[in-house]
């Protein structure tokens, strides 16, 4: 009796011919791979892959057994599938993230529209926190959340646009540019930046938190903080200034902040995210209601 694994890397190696490129697709090691491959071989009795330094290629045998599991694996997919269409129904628990407030209230109102469709489904709703933007999606803490783009990751599906948010400075409510009505990015070239630390791509990061002005002039980078009350708590003791979303002025207006609008920077673009392998009919339901609200 194969093991789900053991089906998934065959299959997936008879097309890839490649254990890397298998192992990424199956997001496991590509040591898993070839163990999984060795004791599949050890129970037919027989290779199934001719494997030199320079190629991989299915012998005779593999190309019998890839041809008979394929055939068999479609039909068990098309069965699951008409089985979910004849239910009718979208049950069980969706858990749903977002990585600022305003998208937390975008994400209750679109729960309540899938509940009122999907009765049987019930919707649970958490922040996402600063240092860790992705790890409750890979952990299976959350099925979908709505973060701030870009995101490109290979087990991560980015998903449809929610929204485009105009971005702001915050500064100490005494800092020099605080008099003003609004800043450049080449302002920040001019004072530090108080950035964040944790499990994020660095990619993310420069587009956030870039280290050079349009114009080429170096940005210094200040303390990093972990979670966003300490940026605030950082900005306010005069430790640098922090770009964000010009409608967080709206949910932490202090007297000793000041939310300036930056008039040359692209907006903050928010976005659906899930991951790539646990993606279903709920988060496809979840992500129809909430794309009917935002479009």
């Amino acid at each position: 009796m194969l093991e789900r694994l053991e089906l998934e890397a065959f299959l997936t190696l008879a097309e890839e011919l490649h254990f890397g490129r298998t192992a990424e697709r199956l997001h496991v090691s590509t040591g898993r791979i070839s163990q999984t491959i060795k004791k599949l071989e050890r129970q037919i009795g027989a290779p199934l892959f001719e494997r030199t330094s320079r190629k991989v290629a299915l012998t005779a045998i593999g190309r019998q057994l890839h041809e008979d599991l394929r055939q068999a694996h479609q039909q068990m997919e098309a069965g699951l599938e008409r089985a979910v269409n004849m239910a009718g129904s979208i049950h069980g628990t969706l858990r749903v993230g977002y990585s600022a407030p305003w998208n937390g209230n975008l994400m209750i109102k679109a729960a309540d529209a899938f509940h009122s469709r999907h009765p049987e489904c019930d919707v649970h709703i958490r922040e996402v926190q600063l240092h860790d933007p992705l790890g409750p999606l890979r952990t299976g803490a959350l099925d979908l959340q709505i973060s701030e783009f870009p995101i490109d990751e290979p087990d991560i599906v980015a998903g449809p646009v929610v929204s485009h948010e105009p971005r702001a400075l915050i500064v100490p409510a005494d800092h020099p540019l605080a008099r003003r009505d609004s800043v450049s990015l080449e302002d920040l070239a001019s004072t530090p930046l108080v950035t964040i630390a944790g499990a994020i791509p660095q990619y993310w990061l420069d587009q956030h938190y870039p280290h050079y002005t349009p114009a080429g002039r170096p940005i210094t980078h200040g303390p990093a903080a972990t979670y966003w009350q300490e940026v605030l708590s950082l900005v306010a003791l005069g430790k640098g200034v922090s770009p964000t979303c010009f409608r967080a002025a709206q949910y932490y207006s202090r007297s000793d902040l000041v939310f300036l609008p930056i008039s040359d920077a692209p907006p903050i673009v928010y976005g659906l995210v899930w991951p790539s392998d646990r993606e279903n009919s709920r988060t496809r339901a979840f992500v129809q209601s909430l794309s009917e609200l935002t479009g």
